[in-house]
C-alpha cells in the first residue's frame, strides 16, 4: 500500500547575522543552512497495517507524513501510495487518504460539526445514502451524538479530535496518516480515541501510520515500529522485538526497606547499573535481565523489606536509549 525509497527532503535556511549590520549585510550577501529533515528513508507498508512512526520532536516525523500527503515535495527519492505519486497531487490519490494533524484544525470554528460535515459531502461528493451510513457508524463508535449541533470552538479538545476523526474518515479513505491525533488529551479522551482507532482498523483494513509520543498510543495500537533520529530510519520491525532489544533486557527493581532495616542510605547492589533513592526511603535498581535472581538475594540478604517489585523497562526508556545510541 504504502512505498517509500530514499525519500529526502532538504529545507534551505537564511542564516541571519545578528544586529542592523549583520541586517544590512544579508542585503548584499546571503548565507544560508541545508538542514536535512529526513534522510533516504525508505519503508513499506502493507494494506491493513497499523503502524507506529516514532522519533523525537525534529526527527522528521511529520516532514515524511507531509511528503506522503502531497504537502510538499520530497528534494530526493520516491514515495507511492496505492500506486500513486503524491507529488501529482491527482484528484484520485486525494480521494484515497486522510491526514489528521493533531495540532491542527480542518473543521470550521465557529460553525457546529455537522456543517463541516456536509460540506466535505459535497467536496468528496458523496452519495447522500452513503454519507449518512458513513457518518453514523462514526458518530455510534465516537459517542458524539449529542454534540454535532454544538459549535467546534465550545467542544473540548477530546470532542474536537472525535470530530476531526470523523471528518478524516467521511469518504472512507483507504490509507489514513496520524500525526499526535491524542496530544493534549486527557486520560479518558486518550483511551477512547485509541479503541476507536483499534475497532476502525480491524473492520475496514485500512493502512494507518501514526505519530505519537504517547508510548500508551503505539503499545496498544501498533504490532510494528519504524524509527527514525535526525532524519534517518534506525529501526523498522516489530514492537516486540524493539522491547525485548537494548534496554529492554534489563529489569526495574523497586523496593523500600522495613522500618529499622539495615539499609543505610548509599546502599548499592554490586551488580546493578543506576541505584536511586528517594526522599520516601525506596530504593530502585536497573539491573541485567539474567541478574535478577542474584540481586532480589542481595537484597533481602542485607535486611528485611516492606514491599519490592520488579517490572520490566518502560518502552520510552528502551526508545531513548536507541537515540543515544545513534547520537
Amino acid at each position: 500500500m504504502i512505498e517509500v525509497s530514499q525519500l529526502t527532503r532538504v529545507f534551505r535556511t537564511y542564516k541571519k547575522l545578528p544586529g542592523f549590520w549583520g541586517g544590512v549585510k544579508g542585503l548584499v550577501k546571503r548565507d544560508f543552512e541545508e538542514t536535512a529533515a529526513a534522510k533516504d528513508i525508505s519503508f513499506s507498508i502493507q494494506e491493513g497495517e497499523f503502524v507506529g512512526f516514532l522519533g523525537p520532536n525534529g526527527a522528521g516525523k511529520t516532514t515524511t507524513l507531509k511528503m506522503l500527503s502531497g504537502l510538499i515535495h520530497p528534494t530526493s527519492g520516491r514515495a507511492r501510495v496505492a500506486g500513486f505519486d503524491p507529488t501529482k497531487r491527482e484528484n484520485a490519490y486525494r480521494r484515497l487518504f486522510a491526514l489528521v494533524l493533531g495540532q491542527k484544525n480542518q473543521l470550521w470554528w465557529d460553525l457546529p460539526a455537522i456543517e463541516s460535515f456536509n460540506l466535505l459531502r459535497a467536496i468528496y461528493a458523496i452519495p447522500a445514502d452513503q454519507y449518512k451510513t458513513t457518518l453514523d457508524e462514526l458518530v455510534a463508535l465516537l459517542d458524539v451524538g449529542k454534540k454535532l449541533n454544538v459549535m467546534v470552538r465550545e467542544l473540548s479538545l477530546g470532542e474536537r479530535m472525535k470530530m476531526e476523526l470523523i471528518a478524516a474518515l467521511l469518504h472512507r479513505p483507504r490509507v489514513l496518516f496520524l500525526d499526535e491525533p491524542t496530544i493534549g488529551l486527557d486520560v479518558v479522551s486518550q483511551k477512547a480515541v485509541r479503541s476507536f482507532l483499534r475497532d476502525y482498523n480491524r473492520r475496514h483494513r485500512v493502512t494507518i501510520l501514526l505519530t505519537s509520543h504517547y508510548m500508551a498510543d503505539i503499545k496498544e495500537l501498533c504490532e510494528r515500529v519504524v524509527v527514525i533520529h535526525k532524519g534517518s530510519k534506525i529501526y523498522d520491525g516489530p514492537l516486540d522485538r524493539l522491547e525485548s532489544s537494548g534496554g529492554a533486557k534489563k529489569k526495574i527493581i523497586s523496593f523500600i526497606p522495613a522500618a529499622g532495616g539495615a539499609f543505610p542510605e548509599t546502599w548499592q547492589s554490586g551488580f546493578a547499573t543506576g541505584t536511586t533513592r528517594n526522599d520516601e526511603g525506596k530504593f530502585t535498581l536497573c539491573v541485567p535481565g539474567d541478574k535478577v535472581v542474584a540481586v532480589s538475594q542481595e537484597i533481602l540478604g542485607t535486611g528485611p523489606v516492606a514491599d519490592i517489585t520488579i517490572e520490566d523497562v518502560p518502552l520510552e526508556d528502551v526508545i531513548a536509549e536507541l537515540f543515544n545510541a545513534q547520537a
